[in-house]
């Protein structure tokens, strides 16, 4: 098991993101028995906000009001990450940055609110993988009661989410496939592409920190 990281070592947070139905709860549990104790799987900071009750009226205020704190829960969960020492990679279900595709006034006016820059938030991510949302025809469905959106609604924020990760150095986008086991093989060669080498991973010194808190 690897030592705790130090102040100065480097630790990697690989975001996965997209649209509604894109398949990321499926991905993340896959990772989880793939990937097992090489690295954190954190869940999805929305989900815990609103499943514990958290209001969801659809107005402005009470989005501004969940979407912060939806980024204090991701913050939490990105420090614990760090703090817990057992490995120096989390794979996270979406990332700060997905705030802002639900902002009622603007990506601009997001970062304000949480009193980061764009380029503060992007450079705690070391890569972002980004799953197109399916169209009706390729297998989008409402089975989750988390999920609001008609598809029309997640195509829709499928394209904001896309927008608001632009300009991130290491994006990717995995299209939507006929098949899960086709997205999930392309998920998993981003996530190993992401991984420290071995050397990097016992040696600090050889990797530049990526994560400010």
């Amino acid at each position: 098991m690897p030592n705790k990281p130090s102040a100065k070592q480097s630790f990697r947070f690989i975001v996965l993101t997209g649209g509604p139905g894109a398949g990321k709860t499926a991905v993340m549990e896959a990772a989880r028995q793939i990937f097992a104790k090489q690295l954190h799987i954190l869940p999805e900071a929305a989900s815990i906000v609103y499943s514990g009750g958290y209001p969801r009226l659809g107005t402005p205020v009470s989005v501004r009001s969940a979407q912060r704190a939806i980024f204090r829960v991701q913050e939490e969960l990105e420090r614990y990450a760090v703090d817990e020492g057992s490995t120096f990679v989390a794979l996270c279900d979406r990332g700060i940055s997905d705030g802002a595709a639900y902002w009622p006034d603007g990506i601009d006016s997001f970062y304000q609110n949480i009193e980061l820059s764009r380029e503060q938030v992007f450079s705690r991510y070391h890569t972002v993988i980004h799953l197109r949302t399916p169209t009706l025809d390729m297998g989008y469905n409402l089975s989750n009661p988390m999920r609001t959106e008609s598809p029309e609604q997640a195509s829709e924020l499928d394209r904001r989410i896309e927008l608001v990760w632009e300009g991130h150095p290491n994006r990717f986008i995995v299209p939507a496939t006929e098949t899960f086991t086709e997205k999930l093989e392309h998920v998993t060669d981003l996530i190993l592409a992401a991984l420290p080498s071995r050397s990097a991973m016992r040696s600090p010194e050889s990797a530049g920190s990526r994560y400010l808190l």
